[in-house]
């Protein structure tokens, strides 16, 4: 196997090494691999090392996953040391036919790193076709009359082998009348010519018997005869003369059948049959044969096939002129064929993938491309481009090898695919195009976090709602895919105790609907806010937060509370006592209660449902106030007795009942018998808060009496006179008005100090005069305070039995006011300290030493 210099070839023949260049005249192109191999190789014969070629170490291999990229597929990448191995019949004529160098082109891909690699193979001939001729026998017909020095052409032999394998020599028998000269074609191919070296003599000798050999130059040469039969003709001493030796013309290609291409002339100076010229084709193949046509009389050329550059650029035809008295004449015709752009190029892919992950950095490549076209000179330059606006463009590599690779951001979301269509132009005039559509997938990543439909929620739920009921529904979206676009829900904070969390709510990981676990509450727990979030499946995972608030609506679930009156411990009845002299509009007293609901179903009215004798008092729809109606005289009955029920705002309304209980009296004093008369149930506990009451007051006393003390010490520092009086009839204490936290809307819209005083006459049990517009809301924290003269007192009972009455008395209030709650009796001036204020009574006059009942009204709430 030969090798031409500066090929590489299998192991044993020369090699040379190619440097790579680096062009700037615009991308640049990487050199090609070059090899030389003999023809007629056997299948797997070695071609080179191609991965050594490459700079791939052996480890390489199986990713780099070299392959051949062909029409045909003549040659194969060994998978494990990366050798180039011939893997079909290389025949040199049959691919590259006459041509002098026969060079096989193809290009390598390597997966990895999606790369081209330009290799071409020289194709060297070996001497494997001997010379052939189209005849064995040929017969020539040489006039008598030929001259001396006359040639002949004789028909060439064939040799489809190139180089020094071609035919390189004629050889003739020798003969004395004839020699062989040898000439060349303008391509450079040899033919013979008979040269008549002594004159014929038809009668001497009419047929002459030569044998002509054809040798190649091949090692061993190779060679071929045939017969040259020559017949002496009579006398015609005019040969035809063509008006040109050589004639040449230039055709374009696909030149249409039955052109003309160009018309031979030949002269003959004799006169008669010996003139007529008769003309034909010599020493051509069968290939011009079915392209041309010459016209035997005429000798106009034409075309009868279609002429194509790509298969070959020119032709050289032997045209013979004959007259009639077979006299010949030769001339050659040189028909060269010109290129024309009628081969749009060709667009392949060399790369198989088509999928391409979202978050791809720029520059990644997507696509290799491959382009051919089969013109020559600008017809075959090739301009490739996208067609449209993409996120790609197009990166050439080699003279006809081009990468897609990415220049902009993608995103599955907006664009799932692209079809990119590339376009592939000649530089020919007009240029031709061709065009290929690529669809290229894109990847989904997680790149998109859930996003909810609300900026936040706000639910209402009514109270007392069934558990495990849906109280709300959350929903976010993710445009990503599978599990990167798969949401789940979870509750990530709330403003709920951690331990009471789960047993309030809980959420559907899957659907996001909230569930109550419970029944709410609306007096207990109002509103309370949740965190919830939204989570993909993806890795990363990525999330958002949204939050929703839970408004718990109250339903009227509760009753109305009757706070005072009330029962007390004993089961009797608090009693008003309402003075005869009570003058219309004079407030009794005041029915007190509230709702724990809320809104309207808290909202209360008061009514009067049964009263002793009618028309006397009158009820505040909304005060609970009871005030008289009319001037009272002496024919009511000095009990009077009111049912009194309170209803909410609810639907349906919820309500209550309690009876007032009234007394006609100007004094204590007219009351007390019928106090007296009622039986005192023995009660343990009852005498037990006696004894206290009792206790509690001997305390109070003494209190008082060391306060007094006190103030009559600074009083007598000072030298301001003396006053009237320390002490001010009818004083009480209340506490500082305020309506506590929890009491509910427009429950309890005004409270009053309850304030008992005892005086020297009567005792009598009063509210203050408040008028409804001007008050302020106040606790109810004291009843009236029992006030009791000291010994000194003159007014005061002195005996043991009545101030064992009034304690019993304001004993007896107290447990009627609240039988449940305490009371304690405290002095004054103790009372001073944490109730606030002093309250006065200008109905009562003298107070020696007062004790103040309190009711702790934070307790009961």
């Amino acid at each position: 196997m030969g090798n031409s210099s500066g090929w590489r070839g299998p192991a044993g023949q020369r090699r040379m090494l190619f440097l790579f260049l680096l062009s700037l005249l615009g991308q640049a192109l990487s050199e090609p691999i070059r090899y030389a191999i003999p023809e007629e190789l056997d299948r797997g014969s070695l071609v080179g090392n191609l991965a050594k070629d490459l700079g791939f170490g052996v480890g390489d291999l199986p990713t780099r996953n070299l392959r051949v990229i062909a029409e045909k597929k003549l040659f194969t990448v060994s998978p494990e040391n990366g050798n180039l191995l011939v893997s079909d019949r290389i025949d040199r004529e049959e691919i590259c036919g006459k041509k002098s160098t026969c060079v096989l082109e193809f290009e390598m891909v390597a997966e990895k790193h999606l790369n081209f690699f330009h290799v071409i193979v020289l194709i060297q001939d070996i001497n494997d076709n001997p010379p052939t001729f189209s005849q064995n026998i040929t017969e020539l017909e040489i006039s008598e009359l030929a001259l001396t020095g006359a040639t002949f052409a004789l028909e060439s032999a064939q040799d489809p082998d190139v180089g020094l394998n071609s035919l390189q020599r004629y050889y003739l028998s020798p003969d004395p009348h004839f020699s062989l000269i040898q000439k060349e074609n303008l391509d450079g191919s040899r033919y013979p010519e008979l040269v008549l070296k002594a004159p014929l003599d038809r009668e001497e000798q009419p047929h002459h018997h030569l044998v002509l050999t054809a040798v190649d130059g091949g090692e061993p040469s190779r060679s071929c005869t045939t017969q040259i039969r020559i017949i002496v003709a009579d006398a015609n001493d005019n040969p035809p003369v063509f008006t040109q030796d050589m004639y040449r013309v230039s055709v374009a290609e696909n030149l249409p059948a039955g052109s003309s291409v160009l018309k031979v002339m030949a002269i003959d100076m004799d006169e008669g049959i010996n003139a007529e010229i008769i003309y034909a084709f010599i020493n051509i193949g069968k290939e011009v044969r079915q392209l041309f046509k010459l016209d035997s009389k005429t000798g106009e050329l034409t075309t009868i096939g279609e002429l194509d550059f790509e298969e070959r650029d020119s032709y050289t035809i032997g045209v013979e002129a004959k007259d009639g008295g077979h006299h010949t004449a030769y001339c050659k015709v040189q028909i060269d064929i010109s290129d024309e752009n009628d081969n749009a190029p060709e667009i392949t892919l060399a790369s198989e993938s088509q999928h391409i992950q979202e978050d791809a950095e720029l520059g990644t490549a997507v696509a290799l491309i491959k382009t051919r076209d089969l013109d020559s000179g600008f017809n075959g330059e090739i301009l490739c481009q996208l067609k449209g606006k993409f996120p790609f463009k197009i990166v050439q590599d080699t003279k006809n090898t081009y990468r897609l690779v990415t220049v902009g951001a993608l995103d599955r979301e907006q664009i799932p695919e692209y079809n990119v269509t590339i376009t592939a132009t000649d530089k020919g005039n007009p240029p031709l195009s061709s065009s290929k559509t690529i669809t290229l997938h894109i990847l989904d990543v997680n790149d998109n976090v859930p996003v909810f439909h609300q900026a936040s929620y706000t639910v209402h739920v009514a109270e007392n709602n069934p558990p495990g009921a849906s109280i709300a529904h959350v929903s976010a979206s993710d445009p990503d895919l599978g599990p990167n676009g798969l949401v789940s829900y979870y509750i990530v904070a709330s403003d709920l105790e951690p331990r009471e969390l789960s047993s309030y709510v809980s959420v559907s990981a899957r659907s996001g609907v909230v569930f109550a676990q419970r029944a709410f509450d609306h007096e207990q727990l109002r509103a309370f806010e949740l965190t919830l979030q939204a989570r993909d499946q993806g890795s990363p995972t990525l999330s958002a937060n949204v939050s929703l608030r839970v408004l718990v609506d109250d339903r009227n679930d509760n009753a109305p509370r009757v706070l005072y009156p009330a029962l007390g411990p004993d089961g009797s009845a608090l009693f008003d006592m309402v003075p005869r002299s009570a003058e219309p509009g004079y407030l009794v007293t005041k029915v007190v209660a509230v709702d724990a609901d809320s809104g309207y179903n808290a909202w209360l009215s008061y009514h009067i449902v049964q009263a002793s004798e009618p028309g006397l008092f009158s009820l505040g729809l909304r005060t609970g106030e009871v005030r008289t109606a009319c001037t009272l005289g002496d024919r009511e009955a000095a009990r009077q007795r009111l049912l009194v029920t309170v209803r909410d705002g609810g639907q349906p309304p919820l309500s209550a009942t309690v009876t007032l209980h009234l007394i006609f009296a100007d004094s204590l004093q007219e009351i007390q018998p019928d106090l007296s008369d009622r039986p005192t149930p023995s009660d343990p506990q009852a005498e037990l808060q006696f004894h206290l009451v009792v206790a509690l007051a001997l305390i109070s006393v003494l209190f008082l009496l060391a306060v007094i003390l006190a103030i009559s010490l600074r009083l007598r520092r000072s030298s301001r006179p003396a006053t009237e009086g320390y002490f001010q009839p009818g004083v009480c204490f209340k506490t500082v008005p305020g309506v506590l936290p929890t009491y509910s809307e427009r429950t309890l819209p005004y409270s009053y100090n309850l304030c008992a005083a005892s005086h020297s006459s009567n005792t009598e049990f009063k509210f203050p005069n408040i008028k409804a517009e001007n008050a302020a809301p106040q606790d109810l924290l004291c009843d009236e305070a029992s006030w009791f003269e000291s010994n000194d007192n003159p007014e005061m009972p002195s005996n043991s039995g009545n101030l064992q009455k009034v304690t019993s008395l304001l004993t007896n209030l107290g447990k009627k006011i609240n039988g449940n709650s305490s009371y304690i009796l405290q002095p004054q001036s103790k009372l001073d300290g944490k109730a606030g204020k002093l309250c006065r009574n200008s109905d009562l006059k003298r107070f020696a030493s007062g004790l103040c009942l309190l009711k702790d009204l934070h307790r009961h709430f």
